[in-house]
Order: C-alpha cells, then sequence, then structure tokens
C-alpha cells in the first residue's frame, strides 16, 4: 500500500511547504539508531527544488526532537521526461551558471542532445568540441548544477561521433575512455580508477605533488600525496561502494573519494602512504572541497629510522596516560622503538602508572611476531618531603625486579590515597621506606637537582642531592630552551654547561648521567595535537611547544655532539644501556586467575546443580540435561569458576530472601549451571515441555520453536497435568568460550535500593580489606576533542576544513583526563594475596571525600586474574518489588505467554485506547527496552506476537549495524522475516549447527561476527555450501557489534511482567513507574490535565536539538501521563496529611501526588514533613513550618500547589475556646 509523504508532513510544515508535497509516495524509509537518522526515499511525479527539500528536512527535524538527522532522497517516476523540461524551461539558468566562462560556450550550439532515463549525452560531431567540453568539465558542471538545483543525478556524458577513418583508432580509444563523471553527487559516477598496483606506465603518476594546504577548489588536475589515516565505505542505490579516504601530509587533510564495484577492487587500507591524481571539486555532502580520484599509486613512506649500529634507550618517556600533558599512544611509542631496533623502552606517565597494562599488552604483541623489546615500567612521581602542599619535585622511578613493582604500586597507592593535593604527592620518608627493587632518576628541569642548580646551591648541597638517586639525567638543549626565554639564560651555551655540571658530578659521584627526551609525542609533526590541548587548558605560551618528540639515537647524538663523540655516546647510548640491564622483564599483573576462596565451593555448586536438577527433571536426567550439565560443571570445576558461581549464588539467594528480584545480564544466562542454582532465571536448554508432577518432558532441537514460553499449551501425555513451557536454546559456549575456559562474567541486575546492601554483603562474605571498586578511566572524548581544535582555529582566527578538524581532534581523543569507577564493579582479592600484587588504589576522580576505594588499573586489566563482581543497581527490581507490594501478586508466577499483555507489543487494544489518544500505535509507554520511540518504531514494523520474537527485537534494538541498513531492509523487502534475521549472537551459531556446520566452526563465525570481524572468502563459501542464503552471510558481514540472548531473554523476561501488571493493574503500574522518577515530574502541567499534556509535549518537540535533557526525561514521563488520562485515570494533587515523601499513592481511580513531585522539594524535606505530621494534625501555615522546618522557597511551593486551603496563617490562641 502507497504511503503518502503530504500526510506525514501536513501536521509537521507549514501549509505552503507541505502542498508541495502533494502527490509524493513513501518508498522506503532507513532508520539508524546509532545515528538518530531517519533517510526517507521519496517518488515523486515532478521535480521539487533542492532549496524546498532542504526547508522540509530542517521543519521535520525540529518537529522531530528524537532524530539528528533526516534525509529526504527524491526519485522520480519520469526521469527522462523531467529532465527534458528542465532543460527547456530553465535553459537561462543552467548555461548561466555552468557555461558563462568557459571556452566550451561556443561549442554547445553544435551539441545534440539526448535524454535517456537517467542519462544526458552531449553528443558532438567534431573531435576539437569533444575535447573543450571535456578540458571544460563541462560534465560535472551540468551534474552538479542538477543535484544543487533539484537533488537529481544525472548521468551526464560527451560521446563523439566524428567518423573520419584516419581518427578510427583514436575514435574508438575515446569511446572506451569516455568517463562517466563524478557528479556533485557521487554516486552515480561509474569512472575506473587505478589504484597502481600494477607497475603500468599509464598508472604511475610523474607529475610533481602539492602539498595538500595549496591544493584548492576548482583544479582540473591535482597530484599530491600523504598517508591515508581513516577511510570509510558506503554503498550506493546500485550496490556500488562510494569510498572516502582521508589524506594527510600533516600541513592539511583532503578526503578522496573513488567508486568501486566490489570490496575487493578497493587495494587502499588505513595506514597506506599515496600518491593521488585527481580533479577538485565542492562535496555537498562533505560540505568541503574532495578530491575525486582518477589515479592513485602507494608508495613507501618516509620515515624516521634509526640506522645507528648501536642503538639508544629512552628512559623518560610519556603517553597518552599522563593527564592532559601526553599524547603518544601506548602501543605506538613501543612499536616504534621496536620497529627502530631498540631493546628497551621505560614508560613514565606523570604520577600514573595506567599504562602498564598496555604497554604489557603491547610487549606481548610484539614477542607473539618474533620481536624482543623490555619494557620498563616506572612514573614522573612528584616528590615532596613532607606536606603534600608542598610545590613538588619530579623524579622518575623504575622497577627493576617483582619487588620493585609491588613497591611502585604501594607508592603509587599512598600518594593517591594518603597525600594527594592537586597532584599525587610522594613523600620522601615513604620513598625510602619502599626504595627497594627501585631505580631512581633525577628527572628534568622541574627535578630537584636541576632546581638546586638554577638556584645556585653549595657544592656540598648538589652533592648530597646526588647521592640520593641511582642515576642522572640530562636533556636535549631544545627541551629547555624556555628557560633562555624567561631570561633564566642568556644562551645555550649556559644550558650546555649546566648539563656538563651534571655530568661532572654524576662523575664525582659514581652516578650514571643518561640523556633522555622527556617523550610526550611520537612524531615532530605531533607536537599540534599538544598545542591545542595545552591552549584548551589555557596555557599561554601552548605555541611555543619544546620538540618532545621521540628520537632516534642519531638525533640524540646530534643533539649533545656538544659534549664530544666520547661522552655523547657514553650519555646517550651506554649509559641507558647499562641501568636497563639491571631491569628484568616484568609482567605488570601476574599470570593466573587467583579467585576468592571459599571452602567447598567445587563441591556446594555441583551438588546444588545435580539436586536442583533431579528436583525439576526427574531421577532419570533427559540425557540432554545430563550431557549439558557434565559438560558445564566440568569447565566450570576444572577452571576454578566453581567459587564465583558459589559468591553469585549467595548474593542472589540473600536478595530474594529480602525480597528484591534479580536479573541477570550479559552471557550468564548461557549457562545450564547458573539457571540450576538460582543465579538466573534463564533456562539455556533447548524448547521444552516439563511435568512438574511426573517429570516427563518433550524437547524441541531443530529449531521448531523460538522459545519454549511460545510452545502451545499442552497436558501431560503421562499424568494430565498441564505442562510447564521453558528453554530459550542458548549454548554455553557464549559464556565461557568454546573451551570453557574464558573467565566468567557474572553480571547481576540489583534493585538500586538494594545496591547498596549486596556490596555489604560481598564486604561481609570477603572482608573488607579485600573488595575493591572496578577502577575506571576517562579520557578526552571525541566530541570534547573537537571542542579543542574549534576553539583553537577559532581563537587563532584560523578556518580550519571539517576533514582537518576531524583529525587533528582524532589526535588528541584518549587523552586521560580523570578517573572513575565502575557503577557496579567489585574486584575481590584472595585472603592469601596483597591486592598490590596486582594494581595500585586510589579513590574515584582523586576526591577522598567519596570514601570510596578503586583500583588504580581500569578494572578491565584484571579481568584474567581476579574476580570481578558486576553488582549493578537497576530500576527494573525496584519497579517489580513495588508493583509485588501494591498488588500481592508475585511477579515470578506471572506467565510469559500471557496473551493480553502480548498484544501490548503491537497494538493499544488492552489499554482501551485508540492509536491517536496517545499518539503511539503500539502500547509500551513506560515498558523497560520497549518504550523509546526507536524501540515502538521496531515493533510497528514488525508486529511481534510471540516472546521469542520479543527477545529478537531486543537483540535487534542494541546491537550495532544489526538492525538498520540490515534486518530492517531485509524485512521490508521480504527478503527474511523477523524470524529468520539475525538478532543476537547466538543466533548465529545455533543455526550454524543446525545447518550442518561442525560446532567448533560456527562458533568461530559467531565470535567474527559478533566484533564486527568481516568473514574471509572461506567462510562465507562454507555457509553457502550448507545452504546457508546468501542474504544471511551478506548480514554477517555487515555487523559491528551483537548483544547476547540471554542478556535480551533477561531483559525481555522483566518487561514482560512489568507489562503485565500495566494491563490488569494499571494505577500500580503507573505509581511504581512516576514513583522512581519523582524528582522529574513535573506536577503543575500534569495535574493541568489530558489536553495540557499534549500541548508541553508538542513544545518539546518543536525545540528540536535545544530541547534539554531534562525536557527529553521529561517527555517521557508525560507521555505516559497522557496515556494514563487517557486510560480514564487522574491525579490529585499532594496533600499534606496523605501524600507519601517520594511513592505516588494509589487513591480510588487517582494517584496522590508525593511530596517530591513538586520541583526542589528534596528527599529529606519530604520525609520531614511526614515525620512531622505524625504528631498531630497542623493547626496553621506557621505550625507547620515550624514543625517540618522546610525553608521559604519549599513552602512558597506548598502554598502555589493550594496545600494550605484550609490552614489559617498564624497560630492565635482564644480565650473563649
Amino acid at each position: 500500500m502507497a504511503i503518502s509523504f503530504h500526510s506525514f508532513v501536513l501536521d509537521k510544515l507549514e501549509p505552503e511547504l507541505a502542498c508541495i508535497w502533494e502527490a509524493v509516495i513513501i518508498q522506503k524509509v532507513e532508520v539508524s539508531s546509532a545515528n538518530r537518522c531517519w533517510r526517507i526515499h521519496l517518488q515523486l511525479p515532478l521535480p521539487i527544488s533542492a532549496a524546498d527539500i532542504q526547508a522540509t528536512e530542517i521543519a521535520l527535524r525540529r518537529k522531530l526532537p528524537f532524530l539528528d538527522q533526516i534525509d529526504l532522497i527524491p526519485a522520480w517516476l519520469d526521469h527522462e521526461r523531467n529532465i527534458k523540461e528542465i532543460l527547456h524551461l530553465r535553459q537561462e539558468d543552467w548555461s548561466a551558471g555552468c557555461f558563462a566562462d568557459l571556452t566550451a560556450a561556443k561549442a554547445l550550439s553544435s551539441i545534440d542532445w539526448q535524454i535517456k532515463n537517467n542519462r544526458i549525452d552531449l553528443v558532438t560531431k567534431q573531435l576539437i568540441h569533444y575535447q573543450e567540453l571535456i578540458d571544460d568539465d563541462v560534465c560535472s558542471r551540468l551534474a552538479a548544477w542538477f543535484w544543487q538545483e533539484y537533488r537529481l543525478r544525472p548521468l551526464v556524458r560527451v560521446v563523439c561521433r566524428e567518423q573520419r577513418s584516419a581518427d578510427s583508432t583514436r575514435l574508438t580509444w575515446i569511446k572506451q575512455q569516455e568517463p562517466e563523471i563524478i557528479s556533485a553527487a557521487p554516486d552515480e559516477g561509474r569512472k575506473k580508477r587505478s589504484f597502481g598496483h600494477k607497475k603500468t606506465a599509464s598508472s604511475i603518476i610523474k607529475a610533481p605533488s602539492l602539498p595538500i594546504s595549496e591544493l584548492q577548489e576548482g583544479m582540473k588536475t591535482a597530484v599530491t600525496e600523504g598517508e591515508i589515516w581513516f577511510k570509510e565505505t558506503n554503498s550506493l542505490k546500485d550496490g556500488r561502494l562510494v569510498i572516502s579516504y582521508y589524506l594527510t601530509d600533516h600541513t592539511d587533510t583532503i578526503i578522496i573519494k573513488t567508486f568501486v564495484d566490489s570490496p575487493q577492487e578497493d587495494k587502499i587500507e588505513s595506514g597506506d602512504y599515496i600518491k593521488v591524481k585527481g580533479s577538485i571539486r565542492f562535496d555537498p555532502f562533505s560540505k568541503e572541497p574532495v578530491l575525486y580520484m582518477d589515479s592513485c599509486n602507494k608508495m613507501a613512506r618516509s620515515e624516521r629510522c634509526d640506522e645507528s649500529p648501536q642503538k639508544r634507550i629512552e628512559l623518560h618517556a610519556h603517553t597518552k596516560m599522563s593527564a592532559m600533558d601526553g599524547l603518544s599512544e601506548v602501543k605506538g611509542l613501543i612499536n616504534k622503538a621496536a620497529a627502530w631496533g631498540h631493546p628497551a623502552i621505560a614508560i613514565t606517565d606523570h604520577g600514573c602508572i595506567q599504562a602498564f597494562p598496555l604497554a604489557f599488552a603491547a610487549e606481548q604483541a610484539l614477542q607473539d611476531k618474533g620481536k624482543n623489546l623490555k619494557i620498563i615500567y616506572g612514573v614522573e612521581a612528584y616528590l615532596v618531603e613532607e606536606d603534600k602542599k608542598e610545590r613538588p619535585y619530579h623524579i622518575i622511578l623504575l622497577a627493576k625486579n617483582r619487588n620493585g613493582l609491588k613497591n611502585l604500586y604501594k607508592l603509587i597507592s599512598l600518594s593517591y590515597l594518603d597525600h594527594f593535593y592537586r597532584k599525587p604527592k610522594m613523600r620522601r620518608a615513604d620513598l625510602e621506606c619502599y626504595r627497594e627493587g627501585l631505580l631512581l632518576g633525577s628527572a628534568c628541569e622541574a627535578g630537584e637537582l636541576y632546581q638546586a642548580l638554577l638556584n645556585e646551591a653549595d657544592e656540598e648541597q648538589l652533592n648530597h642531592i646526588v647521592q640520593f638517586y641511582d642515576y642522572l639525567e640530562i636533556q636535549p638543549l631544545s627541551n629547555n630552551q624556555f628557560l633562555i626565554k624567561e631570561g633564566r639564560f642568556q644562551s645555550e651555551t649556559e644550558l650546555m654547561d649546566l648539563n656538563r655540571r651534571i655530568i661532572t658530578l654524576g662523575e664525582k659521584n659514581h652516578k650514571l648521567v643518561v640523556a633522555t627526551g622527556d617523550v610526550h609525542f611520537l612524531e615532530p609533526q605531533d607536537q599540534i595535537y599538544r598545542t591545542i590541548i595545552q591552549a584548551g587548558q589555557g596555557y599561554e605560551d601552548a605555541d611555543a611547544q619544546a620538540p618532545l618528540y621521540f628520537k632516534t639515537t642519531q638525533e640524540m647524538l646530534n643533539d649533545f655532539a656538544y659534549l664530544g663523540e666520547d661522552t655523547a655516546r657514553r650519555v646517550v647510548i651506554d649509559n641507558p644501556n647499562q641501568i636497563a640491564a639491571l631491569i628484568e622483564q616484568l609482567k605488570p599483573v601476574p599470570d593466573g586467575f587467583y579467585p576468592p576462596q571459599i571452602d567447598s565451593a567445587e563441591q556446594e555448586i555441583t551438588e546444588l546443580t545435580w539436586e536442583n536438577a533431579h528436583l525439576r527433571y526427574g531421577e532419570q536426567l533427559p540425557e540432554i540435561v545430563e550431557a549439558r550439565l557434565r559438560r558445564e560443571l566440568d569447565s566450570i570445576t576444572t577452571h576454578g569458576f566453581s567459587v564465583l558461581y558459589l559468591i553469585a549464588h549467595k548474593l542472589v539467594k540473600k536478595s530474594n530472601e529480602d525480597g528484591y528480584l534479580v536479573g541477570s545480564r550479559g552471557s550468564v544466562g548461557s549457562s545450564l549451571v547458573a539457571f540450576l542454582t538460582g543465579i538466573t532465571e534463564v533456562n539455556a536448554l533447548p524448547p521444552h515441555y516439563l511435568c512438574t508432577g511426573c517429570h516427563y518432558s518433550e524437547f524441541f532441537c531443530n529449531g521448531e520453536v523460538g522459545s519454549g514460553v511460545d510452545l502451545e499449551d499442552r497436558n501431560c501425555p503421562h499424568c494430565g497435568a498441564t505442562l510447564y513451557k521453558d528453554g530459550f536454546d542458548i549454548p554455553f559456549e557464549t559464556f565461557l568460550g568454546f573451551d570453557g575456559d574464558k573467565t566468567p562474567d557474572i553480571d547481576l541486575n540489583f534493585s538500586g535500593d538494594y545496591q547498596s546492601r549486596a556490596h555489604q554483603y560481598v564486604e561481609e562474605l570477603f572482608g573488607s580489606e579485600n573488595v575493591f571498586r572496578a577502577g575506571t578511566i576517562s579520557t578526552v572524548a571525541e566530541k570534547t576533542a573537537f571542542g579543542f581544535v574549534k576553539k583553537y582555529a577559532e581563537d587563532k582566527q584560523m578556518e580550519i576544513k571539517n576533514s582537518e578538524i576531524t583529525r587533528l581532534a582524532s589526535g588528541i581523543t584518549g587523552v586521560r583526563r580523570t578517573t572513575g569507577q565502575h557503577p557496579g564493579g567489585l574486584i575481590v582479592v584472595p585472603r592469601d594475596h596483597d591486592i598490590m600484587e596486582f594494581t595500585p588504589l586510589q579513590h574515584p576522580a582523586d576526591k577522598k571525600e567519596s570514601g570510596i576505594i578503586t583500583t588504580h588499573f581500569e578494572y578491565h586489566a584484571l579481568d584474567q586474574q581476579l574476580i570481578k563482581l558486576d553488582i549493578l543497581g537497576h530500576d527494573d527490581p525496584t519497579v517489580i518489588k513495588e508493583l509485588e507490594d501494591l498488588t500481592g501478586i508475585q511477579a515470578r508466577l506471572i506467565s510469559l505467554s500471557e496473551p493480553e499483555t502480548m498484544k501490548l507489543f503491537s497494538g493499544v487494544e488492552p489499554l482501551k485506547v485508540k492509536p491517536e489518544d496517545i499518539d503511539s500505535v503500539v502500547g509500551t509507554y513506560g515498558i523497560p527496552e520497549f518504550g523509546t520511540r526507536f524501540v515502538r518504531q521496531m515493533l510497528e514494523a514488525t508486529r511481534p506476537t510471540s516472546f521469542s520474537e520479543l527477545v529478537r527485537i531486543s537483540g535487534l534494538s542494541h546491537g550495532t549495524d544489526v538492525w538498520s541498513h540490515n534486518a530492517q531492509d531485509l524485512i521490508e523487502e521480504k527478503t527474511a522475516t523477523l524470524g529468520e534475521v539475525i538478532c543476537t549472537r547466538d543466533d548465529i551459531m545455533t543455526y550454524l549447527i543446525q545447518k550442518g556446520l561442525d560446532k567448533k566452526q560456527s562458533f568461530k563465525i559467531m565470535e567474527k561476527v559478533r566484533k564486527g570481524k568481516k568473514l574471509n572468502d572461506e567462510e562465507s563459501s562454507l555457509m553457502l555450501k550448507h545452504d546457508i542464503p546468501q542474504w544471511y552471510v551478506d548480514s554477517c558481514k555487515k555487523i559491528e557489534y551483537m548483544f547476547p540472548k540471554a542478556h535480551a531473554v533477561a531483559y525481555v523476561t522483566m518487561a514482560y511482567r512489568i507489562a503485565w501488571f500495566k494491563v490488569y493493574y494499571p494505577l500500580a503500574f503507573y505509581a511504581s513507574f512516576f514513583g522512581i522518577r519523582a524528582e522529574d515530574f513535573d506536577a503543575a502541567t500534569i495535574l493541568s490535565g489530558y489536553d495540557d499534556i499534549r500541548q508541553k509535549i508538542k513544545e518539546i518537540d518543536k525545540m528540536g536539538y535545544g530541547a534539554s535533557q531534562k525536557d527529553k526525561k521529561l517527555v517521557t514521563i508525560l507521555e505516559l501521563a497522557m496515556e494514563m488520562y487517557a486510560r480514564g485515570y487522574n491525579f490529585e494533587p499532594v496533600d499534606i496529611y496523605e501524600s507519601d515523601a517520594r511513592k505516588f499513592v494509589v487513591k480510588g481511580n487517582s494517584l496522590l501526588l508525593p511530596f517530591a513531585a513538586l520541583p526542589n522539594i528534596g528527599a529529606a524535606a519530604a520525609q520531614g514533613v511526614v515525620t512531622a505530621r505524625a504528631d498531630g494534625p497542623f493547626i496553621s501555615i506557621e505550625d507547620f513550618q515550624i514543625r517540618t522546618r522546610l525553608n521559604k522557597s519549599a513552602m512558597e511551593l506548598l502554598r502555589q500547589a493550594n496545600c494550605f486551603a484550609d490552614l489559617p496563617e498564624k497560630s492565635q490562641l482564644s480565650l473563649f475556646a
């Protein structure tokens, strides 16, 4: 059925704009949840101008604030007729706009215009005219005009039909190479591109390159070269690909665009160095000049190499973990040292050691490739004598051995936990106490020795300082040029003399002196990143960057040539190598798995599992159950995971006993043992019937049904009892890996009200001294990085293209800003181990007042060694608890196949309202996971009728590139159904096994797809050989991330129960929903009634991008309030005697607002009123204020809410009372 676009926009556009869209039909809508974008494909009977299209897009964005972008993609019913009419009616416009200034203008008079479908052929019989038209780029100009005026993408060609025999060879060549010119709408170009992989004369670009900064829009032939630092690929309607390469030579960035028929034609990768030739035109999609590639050669890049026969070692290097200062990627720095043949490199970030795990991973990756580079683990600490408020000196600490590493962790912990003041300070007394196993270096000009020299300390003082250190540092003169600018020195000669004096002090005190670079970025050109990030922090001298890049051996020898060849070699090469030789190859986190010990954990889990299995499935277990349990228990007990299962069992059991359900997250529901020990409600077995009386069971193992819940109701064939339906068919491999040796990550959703009690229970189990919050690292986000770059450009009055802004921002992204804590993660250390064996400790965001202690290392660095318990606070269990308390119904007893509840997900009938009453065709407002506009649109598109389909929708909505441009298109085009498309990661493994692939190969393919890794040709062919449809293989290749099925089942289970209450206990449902969100409640609007609520929603929608986060949260509340009114229920205002502090109270057919629903009435104030009224009635407003102790603003709010209608202002004593 054709859908009218005019009907869609009628209430969203001004009448004069809306009328333009009459008779326009919607062909397709592409929805991207990740980008919050709609692409609406339209069928137009007549041309509509690009200006009107753009005006419509802008107006729709304002009306649909949940979207960041709306693209209207027009397609004409009759291209040929419309193009002819435009060329005829607007001849003056296009000829003046395209050709007025061209030498080819005269040639147009002899052209035969031929229009065929979407193609315009400019046919000439004279070769000279043909050449003029080609040279003047007529095709591109005309195509660009059509795009700019109508968003039409015609294919414009020049054709020469000269028939002279003498030129036949040339004419044939021209016709074969006839360019289908890439227009400003580039998806119609089909010019073949040379990638230079064949060394032919025609593909080699001989012209010299221009710097990118000198390239100009309008160049017909431009040649440049540089490095591809990013590329993106987009699909066109005809199946071809448009590839955008971001090329930089560090003077600027330019986007290179080309078109290919298949991914195999794309021979260029990020990191390649290329020379490219093409024309430069403004691209309306990129909104900047773009080079359209004609040919391209890969080239060997000119890189700095370390060709010295003997290599230096850098003992002072910073990474992006040096907060808002270091710009080197850990991996990049280490790989560069290895590529140069350096035997080692020291990582010495400012005050922190959070780069250690990343450095170790990089070292391991090199070893896997047969390269050996030793990582020296260190820190540039802030040394004080005693008081943390003292101005600190810089000092380098390097760990020599495992004991030194542990001492370093202790010192880091002390500096963060006890001596933090603006920076983590390290007291000299602590350093002397834990010095064993460490080497101390004197650091840079901010070090104690350098400062003493600057302050002209006497020889005795200098010798005393030197004795404290194990080695001394000197650095290139360029590092300290600022001392000359500040007037501390008059010339470089004085800087040289100071370095010579440090060498003398070292020789006199028998201390090695080493030359270090104080590396802050990798390459010389990277200094711009540090300039930008320091300028953003207010540094006035940010543009005067010292060249703190990673230097080769020869570059450092050149820097110290003034010392003489022998001395320069000694400080640059020999001494650093001697220091490195004193240091062992270390691991920042020890190998092995260190679970906390609970006596007999293995026995308890094993016995509990078998006991519950027999209770559920009978004395003689079905073979499928027994085999699954034996395999799982073997993996769990063999690899020492029993204790983790037992901990989770105890936590869930304790919460349940205290009246709170627990929802599982992640893949824990993939484990049948987890189900039988009560950790999760998700049964991973295939769908099956089960008789709870005689234990009859029947399993469905070949995909006959999506989940056991969806089986038809049946009675037991043996005893006649109603059969229980269960099983979601989830493979165990998705939890512990194919070999069952992956450390389990058991994530649990506790009620937000119960989370702190759950954390406390863990401390009771293992001791508070062994339980720590999981630490996180907050870095500069991409959006923030863009802000830094744009602010820098604005301050410097520079015009920078978006592509260059993106490049500069990418260099800043990932720099450490601060630290934090996982919202519910706890790290548990066994009692017989010290946390300092694994990580230092600190306070989140360095806030001691929080009272929370976290791991210094980001928690992922510890997940293979220590147990992390994810005890998260979540609204769903809280809502379930409140609903149970309000109704007396146990949520666990609610059938997950109850039909009226299921109808909510495809319509509004159970609510007894019409779609127009609530502005939604489905009834899922307020239902977790299904209430957002994005998911409601999915529900509308798919109209699910079964629990398994809800699980599939949950998977689709949480994945990346799983729904948009993938499953959505397959369903709309009727290529596949909702039950057939890929929705969760487990779907892939289960389906492939059902189609005959072996289990290991199925698991391998699933793992690649869920991680966004593309299938190779061999894997694709294997799938096709097993009769797997081509669309399925193609779908796998588009996916970037997939949601685990167990997680989806757990979410949908909770959502379904809450939806059941919405149908059968509506006021309890609304009370629980609004109660959790009382602080965001707009009492004034909602008490005004249905019409005012609806108007408020429209007002917020009109704000578009201007709507605040608070407004967006309010819309969710208003939508549900509107629905509640539509169902015939009401709200009552706050009553000082009956209202609760924060809960909405069911009162007849209404909800009574709590005090917390009024703006600026905090929890303490609300509870104060409830407490005060327990002492008896209030006799006046004055009495109320005295007893409740509310401030004037709170009292005024209550007055405005008419809460004091029956109370006098003052408490007056009557003599005649």
